[in-house]
This record gives structure tokens, sequence and C-alpha cells, in this order.
């Protein structure tokens, strides 16, 4: 049964990822956003995934699935499906053929669809593949499986504590904190470049400090490579992380491949000025020369001298974050909430 016009839509999303990343981020914001807007909605998640602990404030069904074929006859059927990750793709395949329900993809990241048959036969089931960022889009078009459209993704608004950032500010006192925020898996996020830019600041900027924060694969094999570094600290992965914003001069972002580097939007809600790789989707957040700087990607030694031509220009980085902050009004929770409810509506009438 269709819902109508005067109905509440009931919009199923699906995120079958084990961790907690940016995708699962994206979608606990999207969720909230569509619920202060009565959007009756239900997720199908992993029984362990962090998304359930995230989202427990919220009236919303929580549905147990472990694997693509689970879960498809565990509650009523629902207008849309809201595939968020690659194995939700496939899932919501399956219930389309079992339950004839209409569904939409999200396509974070920035590598092409593998060109293979069942990717093909779910990407041309599709109402639609929304893109994140241009580079995404530009990949899905080539493809021509199915419509495309792009929605960006959205900034948390991550808060910050006074008390907490005041013992921060004591803890790096006279330091300048350059910050790092990802996962620790440097063929993604490019911390061996960090590691890198650091050696070569350590002796001619002493008050140089690297703060990095986050885990991962990684993190042991950076750690040993790091050791001798006085000036780089691995802080682990936090939940404060709007604290840590409120303490750091510049924030460096060396990614190798990034779908958009939703991250930045935070980084420049808390008004900290940006230097990140020309990769993939950054360029649709970080204009060169006005919401940050954009180097070559995999040169550290561009990141250092970057690192201390904007470390040592205090104006230009306070304009450089007032034009960021200007940038904004396009990343909100609420913009993109209202820009997937539009196509919900397009796809159903709901």
């Amino acid at each position: 049964m269709v819902a109508t016009a005067s109905a509440r839509p009931h919009v199923r999303h699906v995120n079958l990822a084990r961790g907690f990343r940016g995708g699962e981020r994206q979608t606990e914001l999207l969720i909230r956003a569509l619920a202060k807007q009565g959007i009756r909605q239900s997720l199908v998640c992993r029984r362990d995934s962090p998304l359930r602990d995230e989202l427990v404030d919220l009236d919303i069904t929580l549905i147990a699935a472990n694997h693509q074929l689970a879960g498809h006859f565990a509650a009523e059927r629902a207008d849309i499906v809201h595939a968020h990750e690659a194995k939700a793709v496939h899932w919501a395949f399956v219930q389309q053929r079992l339950r004839g329900t209409p569904y939409l993809i999200t396509r974070r990241v920035p590598q092409p669809v593998k060109n293979k048959p069942f990717n093909r036969l779910a990407y041309r089931g599709a109402s639609f593949a929304v893109a994140i960022s241009s580079v995404i889009e530009q990949h899905l078009r080539e493809r021509n499986w199915c419509s495309v459209t792009r929605i960006p993704s959205a900034l948390a608004h991550l808060p910050s504590d006074p008390d907490r950032v005041a013992a921060l500010r004591q803890r790096f006192q006279g330091r300048r904190v350059v910050g790092h925020i990802g996962a620790l898996v440097d063929r993604h996020k490019g911390q061996r470049l960090l590691i890198e830019a650091a050696r070569l600041l350590q002796e001619s900027y002493p008050d140089l400090l690297f703060l990095c924060l986050g885990k991962g694969e990684d993190e042991a094999a950076l750690k040993r490579e790091s050791a001798d570094l006085d000036n780089l600290i691995w802080e682990g992965f936090h939940d404060n992380v709007g604290d840590y914003l409120q303490v750091m001069d510049l924030f460096a972002f060396p990614s190798r491949n990034e779908g958009l580097g939703s991250i930045l939007l935070d980084v420049m809600d808390h008004g900290v000025p940006i230097v990140a790789a020309d990769v993939d989707g950054i360029p649709d957040i970080v204009i060169h020369d006005h919401s940050g700087w954009l180097i070559p990607p995999g040169d550290a030694s561009m990141l250092a001298k970057a690192i201390v031509q904007l470390i040592d220009a205090p104006r230009l980085r306070e304009q450089l974050a007032q034009e960021a902050r200007q940038r904004l009004e396009d990343f909100t929770p609420r913009a993109m909430a209202d820009a997937y409810l539009a196509l919900y509506r397009r796809i159903c009438p709901i």
C-alpha cells in the first residue's frame, strides 16, 4: 500500500556496517533531521551496530540484520528503502524483489562502482543513486545504470565543553596545534604524510604539535614509525571531538582518497582553518584560498610548507575560517533532510 500525500511517510534506512565512521554518522544525522519533521522511520542494522546506541533516544523501529538476506519480513512494509552503504544496496534489492518496495542508494566512496553483474542489476533496480560529491556523481553518471543526483553530507554541530577545552588548552600550553581527525588507515587518510611533515618541521618549528585523533588498522604501525618524534601525539578515539577542535590552530587533512570529507564541515563550524589534499570530493568543500588551502595529494613537503605558511599568518587563517563558515548553510542536517525528503516524494507519492 502506497501512503497518501497526507499520511506520514515511512522511510526504512539500511546500514549494515560493523563500525561507526563517516557514513554511519551521516545516517544518524539524516534520521534525526527527518525525525524533527515528523517522518516515520525504521532502521535495518546489525545487532551489534553502534547506530543502535546513537539513536537510543529516538522513536525508531530497529530491525536486526547481520547480513543482506536477514530482516526482510521482520516488520511491516515501508514506503521507501534508503540504502546507505554497499551491503545495504544488496538488502534493498532483495527487499524490492520480495515486497515491491522502491529504493534509493547513497554512494559515499570515490571509487567507481565495480562493473559486476549484480552491481549492475542492483543499481538498475534503484529509483535513484545519490552522490555525496561531484566526483562520485561523475562516476555514477558514467555508469549510466540509473537516475543520479547529488546531495552532500552534513556537518554535525559537534558540541564543546568549556571545562574540557580549558583543560586541553592547559595541557597544550605554549604549543601551536596542527590537528587531524580520521580513521588510522594510511591508504585512505594519509597519516604517513603527517609523520613526514612532522619530521620535516621538528627542528625548525619546535612549538608545533601534531595532534591526531582516531583509531584504525594502521595504529600500531604509525606509532612505531613515529616513535622518535616529540612533536606528534596519537590521541586515540574520543567522543568529545568538539573540545579538541577548539584548541586546534590549523587542521591538516592529507587524504589519499576521500568521498567528501565531512569532518571538514565540523572543522569549519568550529572556526579552524584547513589545509587539505586536492583529491576526490574534498574540493567540493574546500575552495582554495577561500575556505582553506588545497595541496597536491601525496606530497609531504608541500604539506609541511603549507602548514608553515598558514601557521605564521594568523590574519590569513582567520580570513579562511570566516569564509569557510559562510559556506556551511548548504551543509546543515536540515538542508540534507529537505533534499532527501524531496527525493523520496519524487520516488513515491508520500
